[in-house]
């Protein structure tokens, strides 16, 4: 069984399963060990694969980072995750603090450049 995602659209993650055959597949998403409801399923038996959507619970639009595992029923086997982030943009402070190690670490490389051309 093999799980590909395929997008997300309007709070809805989608994904391909394969390799599962006509029965329908026990799936289930966890967020923070709970489970996601209203998982949907729907099997296109020409291209043999299972469309799985899993709506994102709005528990998971939350500050940090936000992990939903999708795994068989009753399994321990991950089929896949579905990962959210969400932080504040890089405060001003931090910003400089980054620049300012870009200098450094340029200075480093000039210095470095210099003894090599010296010593070779």
């Amino acid at each position: 069984m093999e799980l590909t995602r395929s997008g997300l659209r309007q709070g809805v993650w989608q994904g391909i399963l394969t390799g599962v055959g006509n029965t329908p597949p026990r799936i289930e998403a966890l967020h923070r060990d709970a489970p996601v409801p209203d998982l949907r399923l729907e099997h296109n038996p020409e291209a043999d694969h299972w469309l799985l959507e899993v709506p994102i619970p709005a528990a998971a639009i939350a500050e940090g980072v936000q992990v939903i595992l999708i795994r068989e029923a009753g399994s321990a086997q991950e089929l896949g995750s579905i990962t959210l982030l969400n932080e504040e943009p890089l405060s001003e402070d931090l910003h400089r603090e980054v620049t300012q190690l870009r200098a450094e670490l340029d200075l480093l490389k000039s210095a470095f450049r210099r003894h090599c051309a010296e010593s070779g």
